[in-house]
């Protein structure tokens, strides 16, 4: 396992670093074919209030007076080191910008996200063993009922009901931690469909299993059943979802924040889209490609730790049959010593 296990790591590192330069030099040609030249644009805008020595220094910094692939370069090398330009709109440097709304941003996405799995995993174990009338009914169609609501509609219901009804929080402070839940509820909330619906499928295949029924004619208890012999063989498919949730819940929160008043990640971009701040844009894309390209890259990283049925030797990724059996056989003498 560690053999192969070790060549599979690098291989991936280097696909996903390869797909973040990809991503940014994407974002870079993308502004360079736009008609004209925006950032200079932008700087000779009166509103702005640069000088011509502020546009020369700026024109420089950037290399806009060299050739695309001189600019790209530059442009690359600044990306690697950390250092992404100075924004058009404050004459601060962006990554500056970034760090200052990057907590409240990572504190609602993080919260979210527990929400999220919360509650899709309270779904899932109750589809398994609740009375069918309930778990095979209500709960099996909350996943399609929140996804069905978009985000800012519960969170319009949420402010309505919690901060103007119940006075729970306000909006003119919405980062209390009642503020921070409720805005992460209304992001979580629809961000859980997905992963409920992939783990309630994939926990009614393994339910199917011979290796449950013994487990169940032994007497083992529901929670340790679950716990023990569902959830794993299970969240393969959920490691997935999750990762790939990473793109709804940044998206989400840009949206959420506008709803609640937050100042983060979504109140930059937004004061950036209104002003026409490239720099600060091409950093918060290329951001978003970097965060959402390494959960990606940890979560294939921990296939094969959460399941050794995942072979890594190959460029696919495969279940071997006696694998598989190792395990079935190896859950069947737990059972039996409990």
């Amino acid at each position: 396992m560690l053999r192969t296990y070790g060549p599979y790591a690098l291989r991936r590192i280097g696909q996903a670093v390869v797909v973040v330069l990809l991503a940014y030099l994407f974002t870079f040609f993308v502004i360079s074919i736009l008609p004209g030249d925006p950032i200079t644009s932008t700087l000779r805008n009166p509103e702005n209030g640069f000088t011509e020595e502020d546009i020369a220094r700026i024109v420089s910094y950037y290399g806009l007076d060299q050739p695309l692939l001189v600019q790209l370069a530059g442009s690359l090398g600044r990306f690697v080191t950390g250092d992404f330009g100075i924004s058009l709109r404050s004459n601060l440097p962006v990554s500056q910008l970034i760090l200052d709304a990057l907590g409240s941003t990572l504190q609602l996405a993080g919260a979210a996200l527990l929400v999220a799995i919360v509650l899709a995993v309270t779904i899932a174990y109750g589809t398994q063993f609740l009375p069918p009338r309930f778990g095979q009914g209500v709960l099996r169609s909350l996943p399609s009922l929140f996804l069905s609501v978009p985000n800012f509609v519960i969170g319009l219901l949420l402010i309505n009901v919690f901060a103007f009804g119940l006075g729970l929080f306000t909006m003119i402070d919405t980062e209390t931690p009642w503020g921070t839940f409720f805005a992460a509820l209304a992001l979580g909330i629809p961000v859980s469909a997905q992963l409920a619906e992939v783990l309630i499928a994939n926990l009614d295949h393994e339910s199917r299993q011979e290796y449950i029924a013994v487990a169940r004619s032994r007497g083992l208890g529901q929670s340790r059943l679950f716990l023990r012999h569902l959830v794993k063989p299970s969240s393969l498919p959920a490691v997935t979802v999750l990762a790939l949730m990473v793109g709804e819940l940044l998206g989400g929160a840009l949206i959420t924040e506008s709803i609640f008043g937050r100042v983060g990640i979504g109140t930059l971009v937004e004061g950036a889209v209104a002003s026409q701040d490239l720099p600060v844009l091409q950093a918060v894309v290329s951001l978003a490609a970097l965060v959402f390209v390494v959960v990606n890259l940890l979560a294939d990283l921990a296939y094969p730790l959460l399941d050794p049925r995942v072979t890594v030797g190959g460029r696919a990724r495969a279940v071997s049959p006696a694998a598989d059996q190792d395990i079935r056989s190896d859950l069947q003498e737990e059972v039996s010593i409990v």
